[in-house]
């Protein structure tokens, strides 16, 4: 080998890989957020040209109708249902009983509404149960519940906890998971 030869040690090898892929995908994220920031004004243009009677809010139809007999699932999503007396958030309340008529079915009441609801399967863990006449969904997560009207596509009710889901959230203050920022920053292993 002439001794005029540059020779790259392995790990300066492996820091110039690592900074043509960052280049690589740095430059992709940007070309997406000029194509965002190019279709934004036609977007824009394209919503404010629809009247604002004709926008709907796109409902979830998730579940099966109320007639049909529940699967196995929504009898199981059933019994994990907090029934009970729940504080929600602005001093607001609801209470949520079990349909002594139909297992499997609960009924839902607020201070101005009185809904009868069905558990519906769900992909994420959630407990879901609808109200599908009315547009109704309650979801109850470990940590809150939440009312939401589907058709106006707002909540009704919010941060509504029972004793077991307020220690839940007070211990998820306690020990928060890792920051999504925190975990994309990590370098990858080699």
């Amino acid at each position: 080998m002439p001794t005029n030869a540059f020779q790259i040690p392995p790990l300066a090898v492996r820091s110039r890989q690592r900074a043509c892929w960052l280049a690589w995908h740095g430059s992709v994220l940007g070309l997406g957020l000029a194509a965002a920031l190019f279709a934004s004004p036609a977007l824009a243009q394209a919503a404010a040209q629809t009247p604002a009677s004709n926008r709907q809010v796109p409902t979830v139809q998730a579940g099966t109708p109320a007639d049909t007999p529940m699967s196995e699932r929504e009898q199981a999503t059933a019994a994990l249902v907090h029934v009970g007396s729940k504080t929600c958030a602005m001093g607001r309340s609801v209470r949520i009983e079990a349909d002594a008529q139909e297992p499997g079915f609960f009924h839902l009441s607020t201070e101005r509404q009185r809904y009868r609801l069905r558990p519906v399967e769900t992909s994420t863990g959630a407990i879901r149960l609808e109200d599908r006449a009315q547009g109704v969904v309650w979801l109850q997560l470990a940590n809150k519940s939440i009312l939401l009207n589907q058709r106006q596509g707002r909540r009704l009710l919010d941060d509504c906890a029972n004793a077991v889901q307020q220690a839940v959230a007070a211990a998820m203050q306690r020990n928060p998971g890792p920051s999504l920022f925190d975990v994309a920053q990590r370098p990858p292993a080699n």
